[in-house]
């Protein structure tokens, strides 16, 4: 650095010689173990645009998957995905979110189709509900494994319902499901749960909890006819004496899905009506 100095009329140059610290070299972001924010190198963001910050660049890096989850839906290949992230949506809706979303929903659980299209609301797969069709409604319900779906064309429109697990009071039990009459008509009456819940259960039953109805499976996990009612990783299975409960007046009902669904006596199976009580897959007698 030049400097000068002026001394008896005379002016004096020098030089001083400054030396600064040696720069650190920026690091690109890791997205691995970065736990502090750290900035982008613009160059490397252009290289690889799916590249984002862990805070200020967070919106940015939504808006591309939302863009990249849109275009998935669109393209021939993640069809599946999308129409999976519809059901799953639709099961939500119809079982517990109607009310709340002022969807016009009907005593038996039925709402129209193209009134839940209009809602204001994204699939998990960030793909809004206006953008699918109606035959997007019904490969959802045709595709669902479980069956836990009734579509129903009505002076030219086009009704779907959730066939049970709900938790709406709109819904009647009458107008939803189908009364079963006679222990006859059930040869096997199960819930499935875990070791876990059993002490809570013995003590107060079995409850309907936030659901209109305790469920009932017709068969064991591996029955192929099996279609719903039961999950799959219980361990532990209750069988319902079926007509002791009948003769006491419990009401029994099936759904379309074939699922044995009860309201018990003010929303309680009480455990003296437990036929008996085994582990599962061992299927070991537990005593209560």
């Amino acid at each position: 650095m030049w400097a000068s100095l002026i001394s008896s009329g005379l002016r004096i140059l020098y030089c001083r010689v400054v030396y600064l610290p040696k720069p650190l070299p920026i690091k690109p972001l890791s997205l691995v173990n970065s736990g502090i924010q750290t900035p982008i190198l613009m160059d490397s963001f252009n290289k690889n645009p799916s590249f984002t910050a862990s805070s200020g660049s967070s919106r940015r890096g939504l808006e591309k998957n939302d863009n990249r989850e849109r275009s998935k839906g669109r393209s021939g290949g993640s069809c599946k995905d999308k129409i999976d992230a519809l059901g799953r949506l639709l099961t939500r809706i119809l079982r517990h979110m109607a009310s709340e979303l002022k969807l016009d929903m009907r005593s038996d659980g039925y709402v129209n189709v193209q009134d839940l299209l209009k809602l204001k609301l994204k699939t998990f797969a960030n793909i809004p509900l206006h953008l699918h069709t109606v035959d997007d409604v019904r490969e959802a319900v045709r595709k669902d494994n479980k069956q836990r779906f009734s579509l129903l064309e009505e002076n030219g429109e086009l009704l779907i319902r959730a066939n049970q697990g709900h938790t709406i009071a709109i819904v009647e039990t009458e107008s939803l499901l189908k009364p079963i009459l006679s222990p006859e008509e059930v040869l096997v009456c199960v819930h499935g749960t875990y070791k876990k819940n059993l002490e809570s259960i013995l003590e107060r039953g079995l409850k309907c909890m936030k659901r209109l109805h305790v469920h009932f499976s017709c068969g064991l996990p591996t029955d192929g006819e099996v279609i719903s009612g039961m999950r799959r990783d219980v361990n532990l299975l209750i069988f319902l004496d079926v007509r002791k409960a009948m003769e006491d007046g419990m009401k029994l009902y099936m759904s379309d899905n074939r699922v044995i669904l009860t309201e018990g006596f003010d929303g309680v199976v009480p455990v003296k009506y437990f036929e008996k009580i085994e582990s599962w897959p061992k299927r070991e007698l537990i005593p209560f």
